[in-house]
């Protein structure tokens, strides 16, 4: 069976999904439920409609490319649209929109985009464009604050997350500048300490710290950090730069946890969420997300069955949709259900990973790996905070959570591991044994 019919027989049971989703959802919410009511083979036909169509843009564009990252994308997408419909109607059909504009831009991506090169020859256009997008939420007036950290702008009625872009936009330039430098970094058995090669570590963190401090966000910080060091390993090869580079972070967090009063609160609220001058306030969200979680057992509530608010309308769950959606669904489905969604963000990171391996040209290897350790960092940056292994922040649960940046960041990230992944591909192809 060839690559795309692959995809395409991955995609139907995601539209499956989608329809008992939506089906069980009703079920939970009506004692007596309409079993005649079309609306929930409505949505997947139109989920499936919209899959189909961006799998026979691949068929026609990228015919090599890996045949299950769009399904496994699509899977996510399809449970972050049930999940969101399961908490308010209004968040499903907003994310289904977005969810559509993210397909278009998607496919823009791969149309306009034939030639990665490009990419890498305006490297240093794209870096300052991405330092601009990290800024933008400290602007007066455009900058919106939510939770202690500067993470949104405001134009009007539109308001989006611009560190999502500027991910994409650091990974391209780690990706190109270490393609060129790693034969300089790797030369004799120590490496040359020199300001011109390891200026952009020093760079990088200092930019982390300034996310830190000047934007508030940790987990920004780290999942470009994180990200670095990753893209630093693949075109390396040696621990030392991780371990280095690993230690300079750790240390300066420290340092900002002791001196800088919102930083060290955020360390002290994680540390003892249920100290009684916290729990109410703010340690309020983490501690219900630890006793949501607690209470979905090993196989949860039941879909659609989390109290998240009471009839009074106090908030039990702050930021279901958002950034606790991940303890939302550990109540519902359990840790069984959790692990399973976990496990298709692996197969997910795998597939990029394995993009990664097969590309033989040093910018495309990078690029692919890069934009997947930054894609498993975010997994871990959110879900690690809710769970407490880190301090909570604001960043997004990819293709799951509630807001529009996320799917069109994501979108475009997928665009890309795509379109290398086809070229790697394409010349691999005649390779005994084949490709999976």
């Amino acid at each position: 069976m060839s690559a795309r019919w692959r995809e395409l027989f991955g995609l139907i049971p995601v539209s499956l999904l989608v329809t008992a989703g939506f089906t069980s959802v009703l079920l939970t919410r009506s004692s007596s439920a309409d079993l005649e009511n079309p609306v929930t083979l409505t949505y997947g036909a139109f989920f499936l409609g919209c899959c189909l169509f961006g799998h026979l843009f691949i068929r026609a564009r990228l015919p090599d490319a890996d045949p299950y990252l769009f399904p496994l994308a699509a899977l996510l997408a399809a449970f972050g649209l049930v999940v969101q419909y399961r908490i308010a109607e209004d968040f499903a059909r907003e994310q289904a929109t977005w969810f559509v504009i993210g397909l278009a831009l998607f496919c823009a991506t791969i149309l306009f985009l034939r030639d990665l090169r490009v990419l890498e020859r305006y490297r240093y256009t794209i870096a300052a464009a991405g330092i601009v997008l990290l800024l933008l939420p400290r602007v007066p007036g455009i900058g919106a604050q939510a939770n202690g950290a500067y993470l949104a702008i405001k134009l009007g009625p539109i308001q989006f997350q611009p560190a999502e872009f500027a991910k994409l936009a650091v990974v391209v330039f780690l990706a190109s500048y270490l393609g060129d430098t790693r034969d300089v970094l790797v030369q004799g058995r120590f490496p040359r300490l020199s300001l011109r090669r390891f200026g952009p570590l020093i760079v990088i963190w200092g930019a982390a710290m300034v996310l830190l401090v000047f934007i508030r966000d940790l987990g920004s910080s780290l999942m470009f950090f994180g990200g670095f060091l990753a893209l630093l390993y693949v075109a390396t090869a040696r621990l030392s730069f991780v371990a280095a580079g690993g230690a300079m972070f750790f240390g300066g967090a420290l340092f900002f946890a002791r001196t800088v009063t919102h930083v060290q609160e955020r360390f002290t609220i994680w540390l003892d969420p249920f100290d009684r001058k916290v729990v109410e306030d703010e340690g309020y969200q983490i501690a219900q997300s630890l006793f949501a979680q607690a209470d979905g057992g090993l196989f949860g509530q039941g879909f659609g069955r989390a109290l998240f608010e009471l009839p009074t309308g106090q908030i039990i769950l702050p930021a279901a949709h958002t950034d606790l959606v991940y303890a939302l669904i550990v109540n519902e489905l359990g840790l069984f259900g959790a692990t399973g969604l976990l496990v298709a963000y692996l197969l997910f990171v795998a597939r990029g990973m394995k993009a990664a391996m097969l590309a033989g040209e040093g910018f495309s290897k990078l690029l692919a790996a890069g934009l997947t350790a930054v894609f498993a960092i975010q997994v871990f940056v959110i879900v690690g905070g809710v769970t407490r292994v880190i301090p909570l922040t604001g960043v997004t649960l990819p293709f799951v959570s509630y807001g529009g940046s996320s799917i069109l960041a994501n979108f475009v990230l997928l665009a890309l591991l795509l379109i290398v992944s086809d070229h790697a591909r394409r010349d691999r192809l005649a390779t005994p044994g084949g490709l999976v």
